[in-house]
């Protein structure tokens, strides 16, 4: 594949409307998605941000004193944090704390 003239007008106008590398790659035709992002990166095209989508997760009031430990994939709509109490100094409860937390005589076993 070789990047002609037009291909590279092709790319900027595609770029700028904000297609993904993978949208690009495929309405242009015989390049892969890589080249398309190593092509942009030469021409100094803008960066953009990543299209995944990220879940912002809001804590309850007050989480500082509630345990953090996660349940559930943070995918799915039912994930949660387990919101018990924290151990003083600790961001997880007394349980969680006995999983995330080992002793030093534990760990050499």
């Amino acid at each position: 594949m070789v990047w002609t003239d037009h291909r590279v007008e092709q790319l900027k106008s595609l770029w700028n409307e904000g297609k993904s590398a993978s949208q690009i790659a495929d309405l242009l035709g015989d390049v892969t998605r890589n080249a398309v992002i190593g092509k942009a990166h030469r021409l100094g095209l803008s960066s953009r941000p990543s299209p995944i989508k990220r879940k912002t997760f809001i804590l309850p009031l007050g989480n500082e004193r509630m345990c953090q430990w996660p349940i559930g994939n943070p995918g799915e709509p039912d994930f949660r944090f387990c919101s018990q109490s924290a151990e003083p100094a600790r961001p997880y409860c007394h349980q969680h704390c006995a999983l995330a937390y080992r002793r030093k005589a534990e760990s050499a076993a």
